[in-house]
């Protein structure tokens, strides 16, 4: 089985077990079950439903969380409408978002996330969705590419590369490998600038495909708001997110909701990995845990900073 460490675990069960009740939780992004099973391992009692489009996803974490029994509960779809498809099952006592790519999307090479394993230009999280990497790569005009670089992968050389893109377009055909499309970006930035970029330098490039070909920010911002549909009052909302874009939508959410006496934000930063889980799971480098709480009937908000 792919391996699913989940990221600031430890941060996310010590605030739970703060709270008064712990009875019903929502994972909103399932992915292999590993924050699914900590919390079922964690709180005796607790009632787990899982949410998660990738259905491959749905089927591995439904065998690694078989010993719980009917304390698991899978379903498949979209986190953007968990309040339609969860909302039976409410009111939950906490839910929880990991809007990291899922590790098994990003070791198998086939699903097309990897910039690091050849495979098929895809990134489709749904694969019942039509709209692929390839699609976009090989059909966006010049400055449609550009945008998307610079908006969702906040990538300062945006232009060289869909430059170089549509390039190769014209002169070699079209991009159809996860390979194919690293090779005509590392071909377009001169060596000195590859080594600048403190990372591989498809990394911003693929990420900004990944968010366009799965809408990930709007689904973002309609999942936080479903959510706040179906929790109780005084409940957690707990989000880790890997990049400014999706911190940054967090933190506004959780602002307004404060504003509008809805709940408590109870991280003044965001939480970070400590260097010892960044040293057992890499991945972890880039997280970052914001907490908020439900107000109860009546309670009137105080915000804590």
């Amino acid at each position: 089985m792919t391996e699913h460490i989940p990221v600031l675990i430890a941060e996310i069960l010590a605030f739970l077990q703060t709270r008064p009740k712990v009875g019903k939780v929502l994972d909103c992004t399932l992915g292999l079950g590993g924050y699914s099973e900590a919390v079922l391992e964690t709180f005796p009692e607790v009632q787990v439903w899982g949410l998660d489009q990738d259905d491959e996803a749905i089927r591995i974490a439904s065998d690694r969380l078989e010993p719980f029994g009917d304390r698991f509960h899978p379903i498949h779809g979209n986190f953007a409408e968990a309040a339609e498809l969860a909302g039976n099952a409410g009111p939950f006592d906490a839910i929880l978002f990991d809007l990291g790519v899922s590790n098994l999307q990003i070791s198998e090479g086939y699903r097309g996330f990897s910039f690091q394993s050849d495979g098929p230009l895809d990134m489709r999280m749904n694969r019942h969705f039509s709209l692929t990497a390839e699609y976009l790569v090989n059909n966006w005009t010049e400055k449609e590419l550009s945008d998307i670089f610079w908006k969702y992968g906040e990538e300062r050389y945006s232009r060289q590369i869909a430059r170089g893109i549509l390039r190769h377009r014209e002169n070699r055909g079209k991009i159809e490998t996860t390979g194919e499309l690293v090779s005509v970006i590392r071909e377009t930035l001169p060596a000195p600038v590859q080594r600048k970029m403190g990372g591989h330098p498809a990394r911003k490039v693929f990420q900004a495909l990944r968010i366009a070909v799965n809408d990930e920010l709007a689904v973002l911002e309609k999942g936080l708001s479903g959510a706040f549909e179906l929790v109780r009052p005084g409940a957690s909302v707990a989000v880790v997110s890997y990049h400014s874009l999706e911190d940054r939508i967090v933190k506004h959410f959780f602002r307004e909701k404060q504003k509008e006496n809805l709940g408590t934000i109870e991280t003044k930063r965001p939480l970070i990995p400590s260097d010892e889980e960044i040293e057992r799971n890499y991945k972890a480098r880039s997280a970052k845990l914001r907490l908020f709480v439900t107000n109860e009937p009546g309670k009137e908000t105080k915000p804590k900073w």
